[in-house]
């Protein structure tokens, strides 16, 4: 039982990829296949150890299900945090989800902030203008849409069917990018996509989401940021 005589409902745990060049430099990575650099492995095997395992944090246990990114940075981040902690046994049953890449940038990709406003759109904002040649704000949170209704529904299956969901199990995982994680968490909490500014999502952090008193329609945030660089 959880708190207040409500049974354990499970989590949406959202998991950024590692570092990159890129993601080190501040250039917008959507599609571009780049791998982790030799320090984000280093830190996310080092995270893997930390809270992959039985009894921690990612308890393989309580996982029912991991949503990847099709991207090599996301597959990679995965492999270090489970497969490298974990008897193959143990390994949570893994997918590769289109839905969950990062936010197409079109024109924009591969160029920091400054460098767009400088080239295309002075006053540019990703929240409301999206991306040239890429995808609109209205694209992305329709994406995000699609993902929490794939995700609820998981969670929510599992939980009415298995008799040990007092026990926590039915979480799932979504190994991906920091708009995308940024966006999902915004779209999870009900707010408009324009408030995800408001989120951090740093290489290799973990953010929390869950459901208030029992209730599947009460999405909530437990937890953001963690591990990050704050």
């Amino acid at each position: 039982m959880g708190k207040h005589g409500h049974p354990t409902m499970p989590r949406l745990i959202l998991i950024r990829h590692g570092e990159t060049e890129w993601s080190l430099n501040g250039r917008h990575t959507g599609k571009t296949d780049i791998p982790l650099t030799s320090n984000g492995e280093e830190l996310v095997r080092s995270l893997g150890q930390r809270i992959v395992g039985k009894g921690k944090m990612l308890d393989p246990d309580h996982i029912q299900g991991v949503l990847v990114s099709p991207r090599q940075r996301a597959q990679t981040t995965f492999n270090l945090l489970f497969r490298e902690n974990l008897d193959e046994a143990d390994v949570p049953k893994s997918e590769t989800e289109q839905d969950v890449q990062e936010w197409d940038y079109g024109k924009y990709e591969g160029l920091v902030s400054k460098e767009i406003r400088e080239r295309y759109k002075e006053d540019w904002d990703i929240w409301v203008d999206g991306c040239e040649g890429g995808e609109s704000a209205e694209e992305m949170t329709a994406r995000c849409d699609r993902v929490i209704a794939k995700i609820v529904n998981m969670t929510r299956d599992h939980h009415e069917s298995n008799e040990e969901h007092r026990s926590g199990k039915g979480d799932v995982v979504v190994v991906s990018h920091g708009h995308f994680t940024r966006c999902l968490l915004t779209r999870w909490c009900e707010l408009p996509l324009t408030d995800g500014r408001r989120f951090g999502a740093d290489t290799g952090a973990i953010t929390i989401c869950g459901y208030q008193h029992g209730s599947f329609k009460e999405r909530s945030l437990l937890g953001m940021n963690l591990f990050g660089e704050v």
